[in-house]
């Protein structure tokens, strides 16, 4: 192999644009549990304990500025797969053009996190609220 090909250890490309999609299809589950993962726990009430942390990291992604974890994987496995990577997240690559087609700014950042803030406590307040409701039935 040359010096810019990368190794893929034998395993045939194609195999890893797999799992470049199925990264993608994780990715954008973890951005909707984010959002509105506090619906299932109308449903399901252990949810909260994995939803909670998971709409701390959200938010802390977008108000800090960083780059999720599942990017640079997808990346890899784009590259792996002979495919090229992007520059920027996940939701600047394939969420922004279709919400915001300007592109991603530090201040559309910080509105994407106070939204997941805003939305969550919105409806874990409905959730609390109907719980007490239950309760005095």
């Amino acid at each position: 192999m040359g010096d810019n090909e990368p190794e893929n250890f034998g395993i045939s490309g194609v195999y890893y644009w797999i799992l470049a999609d199925l990264t993608v299809i994780l990715h954008f589950g973890f951005v909707c549990f984010v959002v509105i993962g506090a619906l299932l726990a109308f449903r399901w009430r252990w949810i909260v304990f994995a939803h909670l942390p998971a709409v701390v990291w959200g938010a802390l992604i977008e108000y800090q500025g960083w780059v999720c974890p599942l990017t640079p994987l997808e990346q890899h496995f784009r590259r792996m797969a002979g495919q090229e990577g992007y520059a920027g997240g996940f939701i600047e690559y394939y969420l922004l053009p279709v919400l915001y087609p300007a592109g991603l700014t530090r201040d559309v950042q910080m509105v994407l996190g106070s939204l997941v803030i805003v939305v969550n406590i919105l409806i874990y307040v409905w959730l609390i609220k109907r719980i007490r409701k239950d309760r005095r039935v």
